[in-house]
C-alpha cells in the first residue's frame, strides 16, 4: 500500500471532484465548505446552558442571515 502526502490526497480528490462534477460545480463545492472561527470549547460551555429551543432558533436565524448575503 503505497502512503501518499496529504497534498497528493487533495489533488488526486480534487481531480476526482472536476471529472464526476465539471470544473465549475467543483469549484462551487469547494467554496461551500469553511474552516470555521471561534473557541469550540468556550462556545460549547455557553450551548450546553442553553435548552434545545433557544439553540435551534439561533441556528435558523443564522441560516437565514447567510441566505440573504
Amino acid at each position: 500500500m503505497e502512503v501518499r502526502t496529504l497534498d497528493e490526497i487533495r489533488v488526486r480528490g480534487f481531480e476526482a471532484l472536476v471529472k464526476s462534477s465539471g470544473p465549475a460545480d467543483a469549484i462551487r463545492f469547494i467554496r461551500s465548505y469553511s474552516h470555521g472561527s471561534g473557541d469550540y470549547t468556550r462556545e460549547r460551555k455557553v450551548w450546553l446552558e442553553q435548552d434545545l429551543d433557544t439553540i435551534v432558533a439561533g441556528i435558523l436565524g443564522r441560516w437565514k442571515r447567510e441566505d440573504s448575503l
